[in-house]
Order: structure tokens, then C-alpha cells, then sequence
């Protein structure tokens, strides 16, 4: 029989110290601490691609592009996480260790991920009054889909076709994203 493992809990004051010195990286929901695994070379490469493009499109704006060491706190629940991507445009959104208002947020599914990024972050982050964008991007193979809010606040969802190109309009930002871009140099595309 194994032995039971104890969770480890914090008040948020405390994850915020505890883990501006940690070694690894970790996420935080209503006082719990969450180990993030590491992500493979494609989920990078993915993620990457993501950053470079919302890079471009900020440059010269008042946007600003963030890949994953920005945690993501989202105060209804608690909770901080670190997007693989996230897009903040709101000029208030000015604390050094997380942002809170995001615009876009892309995560790359991938196996160790997904269930907590399709379900769990997903919850969470509709709660975010500025987020108009959800990118979720497979790591495992070409496939993604994207959740925009509607003007009336509803989520739509486009899984993204090969010949798809969606449009991104966050601020004074605006890009266009396919699959190509998202799947550069990652061995998926043919």
C-alpha cells in the first residue's frame, strides 16, 4: 500500500513568495499548488510561433505579448496559472508577477495539459471580463480551435480548417492566424 501524500496549501500572499523562489514552476487554485510538468520540443515550437505573431502584430502598440513564466491570476477563483500565451492590452494591468486582464490566451494542448486546459482554465477564464480570445492548439497534432466572445458575451467556437484564417483585434493590436503559423517548423504540416 503507498503512502498517502500530503497537498500542500497557501494563502495567496504566501504562493506569490513562495514561488518568486522556487526552482519550478507552479500553478495555484483556491490554495492548492500544482507542480506544471515540463513540455516537449513541439509544444514549445507551437507556442512559440503563437508569441512570435502576437510579438509582431504589438509592436509599436501599447499591447504587450507574454509567453509562460507570466502568471495569470484570476481573482473569482483564486487562482493563478500560467498560460502558454496571453495578450494584455489594458494599460491598468501593470503588476510585475501577474496580469489579470488579458485579451488573448492560447494554450498548447498537450497530453499531460489538456483536460485541465479544456476544462479547469477554460471555467476559469470565461470569468474574465477583457479576455475575448481562447486559443487552444494541439502539440500532438494539427488541430485547433478558437473561443471568441460575442458582443451579447456568448463564446463562439471555429475549429480551424486547413484554409481558416481567423482575425485577433485586441486594443490597438490586430493579426491574422492560421494553421500554418501556429504549426511552423514542427514537423506537422505537409
Amino acid at each position: 500500500m503507498g503512502a498517502a501524500a500530503e497537498k500542500l496549501r497557501m494563502s495567496e500572499a504566501d504562493y506569490l513568495d513562495w514561488e518568486s523562489r522556487a526552482k519550478d514552476k507552479h500553478e495555484y487554485v483556491a490554495g492548492e499548488i500544482f507542480a506544471m510538468a515540463g513540455a516537449s520540443e513541439r509544444h514549445n515550437r507551437v507556442a512559440g510561433n503563437i508569441f512570435f505573431h502576437l510579438r509582431l502584430a504589438t509592436r509599436g502598440h501599447s499591447c504587450r505579448a507574454f509567453m509562460a513564466d507570466m502568471k495569470l491570476r484570476v481573482a473569482g477563483h483564486r487562482s493563478y496559472y500560467y498560460p502558454d500565451v496571453m495578450l494584455v492590452c489594458d494599460d491598468s494591468d501593470q503588476h510585475p508577477l501577474y496580469k489579470t486582464a488579458p485579451c488573448f490566451i492560447a494554450e498548447v494542448l498537450s497530453p499531460a495539459t489538456a483536460t485541465t486546459d479544456q476544462r479547469e482554465k477554460w471555467l476559469h477564464y470565461q470569468d474574465i471580463p477583457s479576455l475575448r480570445y481562447y486559443l487552444l492548439a494541439d502539440s500532438e497534432r494539427l488541430s485547433a480551435r478558437l473561443l471568441t466572445r460575442m458582443a451579447d458575451d456568448r463564446w463562439i467556437e471555429q475549429i480551424l480548417d486547413r484554409e481558416d484564417i481567423v482575425e485577433i483585434a485586441c486594443g490597438d493590436a490586430r493579426l491574422t492566424l492560421g494553421l500554418d503559423d501556429l504549426y511552423e517548423d514542427t514537423g506537422l504540416l505537409v
